[in-house]
């Protein structure tokens, strides 16, 4: 299964060159990681509930359910402590009116609801009542979906909570927001760590995707995995068809975003977890800085991040593998290293949804190498159209 994807040119495309000069370009990118990494980021106080809340502003709810210790007892405070279980918080965000979509209005000292975004409220949940809630949450949504997103390398807790909430806002569906966080050291210099911390949660994800799949109010669960969050994703599956837990698997629409996953690794694990329905989408960016320094480090082993959907192998080895893989260099990245466009497929999804309803969608679910041209909101030929993969239409 994907037996092209090993090929070694996929590694030596991303880094042009040998010797000192190719040893330049890689420090300024360490560099520049460690720079970005080191700015001035949200603290955990940007989660305390504000006093006053900002009347007809947007509310989202997200739900958490963490491999993450709590921080204080009886707070919903988390950092790169690791819990023996799962625990489980609610928070509802309100979302500035003059928001930008793609973007997260962070608060300039105490939050503010009517310029950024802001907690108007936060609980401590047990098991019981977040099963209790996501149930009820489900069934009063007219699509009885769920989406879980689980985030990637160098995230600590409040940056995960507020994407989640703007992928949601930006994306206005009907459906219940699920925060999978696993505790990331949250610092440039935490790649080795997270990936313990990743390893170490995968046993939960499993979980957290069996509990979901057994409740009768929901029909359908997206999960979406980004960065190294995207190799947490493909492991939990392979846990669960190695437990034989296949009914759970059936449920899923699976989207990863800027994989962190060596090509090699990805097949391996696809051979165990096979061919999935719909198709498992992989959103894909050639010039993903943040995937060239994972590549490098990892002694230039290509990631999946960065194929090429240009490349026949590539096309071909998607097929076979019944994978989606779209590339979506032309989305707007607003990170620095072009490892984030996937928040702007929320942005579109309204286009996305009245594309399909206008029948150019009949093929969205195809598998095969795509490239996505954000002037239609469709798949350039002669590829197919991907209706609001984020949003899980």
């Amino acid at each position: 299964m994907i037996d092209t994807f090993d090929d070694k040119r996929h590694g030596r495309v991303l880094w042009r060159g040998d010797g000192v000069a190719c040893c330049l370009r890689f420090a300024v990118l360490v560099v520049g990681l460690v720079l970005a990494g080191c700015a001035a980021r949200p603290g955990p106080e940007v989660l305390n509930p504000v006093p006053t809340s900002l009347p007809g502003a947007k509310m989202v709810t997200v739900y958490v359910a963490t491999t993450a210790e709590r921080e204080i007892p009886d707070s919903n405070v988390f950092a790169s402590g690791r819990a023996r279980s799962l625990n489980y918080a609610e928070f509802k965000i309100s979302i500035p009116p003059r928001h930008q979509p793609g973007n997260i209005e962070w608060p300039i000292g105490d939050p503010d609801p009517a310029v950024s975004f802001a907690t108007v409220q936060q609980s401590i949940l047990d098991k019981q009542t977040f099963d209790r809630r996501v149930t009820s949450g489900a069934s009063s949504s007219s699509r009885a979906k769920v989406g879980v997103f689980v985030h990637g390398f160098n995230t600590n807790f409040q940056e995960a909570v507020y994407r989640l909430a703007q992928m949601a806002a930006d994306a206005d569906v009907d459906g219940v927001p699920i925060l999978f966080a696993w505790p990331s050291a949250a610092k440039a210099a935490g790649y080795v760590a997270d990936k313990e911390a990743v390893t170490y949660s995968r046993d939960r994800l499993a979980e957290l995707l069996t509990t979901l799949s057994r409740k009768t109010s929901v029909e359908r669960i997206s999960l979406i995995g980004h960065s190294m969050g995207a190799w947490l994703t493909v492991e939990a599956l392979r846990q669960l068809r190695l437990a034989r837990n296949d009914a759970v698997i059936n449920r899923l629409n699976v989207i990863l975003a800027a994989p962190d996953i060596d090509v090699d690794v990805f097949r391996s694990q696809m051979e165990v977890i096979g061919p999935l329905s719909p198709p498992m989408t992989v959103l894909v960016s050639r010039d993903d800085i943040a995937l060239r320094i994972s590549a490098k480090i990892a002694g230039e082993r290509p990631r999946l991040g960065i194929l090429d959907v240009d490349d026949p192998r590539v096309q071909e080895a998607a097929l076979k593998a019944n994978l989606q893989i779209v590339d979506i260099s032309s989305l707007k990245a607003s990170d620095g290293f072009n490892h984030d466009r996937f928040v702007g497929l929320a942005t579109l999804h309204s286009r996305l949804a009245q594309t399909e309803a206008g029948g150019a969608g009949h093929d969205m679910r195809r598998a095969g190498a795509f490239i996505f041209n954000t002037v239609g909101t469709t798949l350039s030929a002669p590829f197919s159209f991907i209706g609001g993969a984020i949003a899980d239409e």
